[in-house]
């Protein structure tokens, strides 16, 4: 399998889904089991999830890191990672981190405690970038936010 064709078949697996389990740091992630969903999650002969969507919505995260080497322990193709929901947890800036996954297209913010819009010009690296929120963080107050 080609890793265009990989691209497109991981992109139907269902995400790999941390909401909601209180993480305060990444590195619980590799200890800690991810939600279960309707649809079970395709690993590969490694143990690693071929997801292409990463889930980690009302944790209590405030930084990222060690992001890319724990995601890299989690996901067998993290460089084709698509997705990241990061909402409402206590992130304060956008980690450059983020702008290594160049395959991101989806990357939810809002909820977190960004306070300067400066933060969102990190973001402009990434070629397929196509929905960002940002609604609930402090920055909603400087003008020209939109």
């Amino acid at each position: 399998m080609s890793k265009k064709d990989h691209m497109n078949t991981s992109v139907q697996e269902p995400p790999l889904d941390y909401s909601f389990r209180s993480i305060h740091v990444i590195q619980d992630l590799v200890s800690e089991e991810p939600r279960t969903g309707l649809r079970p999650l395709t690993h590969s002969k490694s143990g690693k999830s071929l997801t292409q969507s990463l889930w980690l919505n009302n944790n209590a995260l405030n930084e990222l890191r060690d992001f890319k080497h724990v995601i890299s322990q989690l996901l067998e193709h993290p460089q084709n990672l698509a997705w990241i929901d990061l909402s409402f947890n206590d992130l304060t800036t956008i980690d450059p981190v983020l702008t290594t996954f160049f395959n991101l297209s989806v990357l939810y913010l809002h909820g977190n405690s960004i306070q300067r819009l400066g933060e969102v010009n990190k973001l402009a690296v990434l070629p397929r970038l196509r929905s960002l929120t940002l609604h609930g963080n402090p920055i909603e107050e400087e003008k020209g936010y939109r």
